[in-house]
């Protein structure tokens, strides 16, 4: 059964949020319900998968989207920035839909990001959709990241699990919740690896049964953080449909 989460903070910008506290190898960390894992000890921020200028990348194969995925996107991270007030924000991967979505980002977008990192440390992780970093925007892009007990990687590493915090899947789960079922995305963590939900707003989910899962987790100890829509419920992965 679907459980609410009691846990809740204020931040110092007067915003009251109900998000799930977590460990992931010693290391204590916030799930926020916009999609953003916080680590208060580290003063870090971390998201996965923006895949900004995704429509843009769409309408160049010749399939007209809504343009406006990357400034929705961009706005719930500014929140996230401003909610938190990190001194490192990490972007897992998967930044841009494609090689060249930094290289076209319209001025007034990266004037934006440009505004969030200003001074703050900004790491753009490398993913599969942009391997070759991004162009004229703050920070510094590599490969993957590693700080203190934890790494900081796109695509999850079978067999290197300690500390591991990743994206790419863009994990979800299924729950039943007053007769219906719900479908979510979820941060997901044994306490060991952590998978980050896709933060871009036109981004789906793949289920945590899903065989590109396998593996990854020890299932008796998986726990799904699931987002709500202004808050996270968690649900141990055998109370999980699928």
């Amino acid at each position: 059964m679907l459980s609410r989460l009691t846990l809740s903070d204020r931040f110092s910008n007067g915003f009251e949020c109900l998000g799930s506290e977590t460990v992931i190898n010693g290391v204590a960390a916030w799930c926020d319900p916009l999609g953003g894992l916080y680590l208060p000890d580290l003063s870090l921020l971390v998201v996965s998968d923006l895949h900004l200028e995704k429509g843009a990348a769409f309408a160049r194969r010749g399939r007209m989207l809504p343009p406006y995925d990357t400034i929705a996107t961009l706005k719930i991270l500014s929140s996230l920035v401003s909610r938190y007030d990190p001194k490192i924000v990490v972007s897992l991967g998967d930044n841009f839909h494609d090689r060249v979505g930094s290289q076209h980002l319209p001025l007034p977008l990266r004037e934006l990001i440009r505004e969030m990192a200003r001074g703050r440390e900004w790491i753009w992780i490398n993913g599969n959709h942009d391997p070759d970093g991004t162009v004229d925007l703050p920070g510094s892009s590599v490969d993957e990241m590693f700080y203190g007990n934890l790494v900081f990687r796109h695509e999850p590493k079978l067999g290197e699990a300690a500390g591991e915090i990743a994206g790419h899947l863009h994990p979800s789960a299924t729950v039943r919740r007053r007769e219906k079922t719900v479908r979510r995305p979820c941060f997901a963590t044994d306490g060991s690896r952590l998978l980050m939900p896709a933060f871009g707003v036109m981004s789906g989910g793949l289920d945590l049964r899903h065989k590109a899962m396998r593996g990854l987790f020890d299932h008796a100890a998986l726990v799904a953080h699931l987002m709500g829509r202004d808050r996270i419920y968690s649900v141990r992965f055998s109370n999980l449909l699928g």
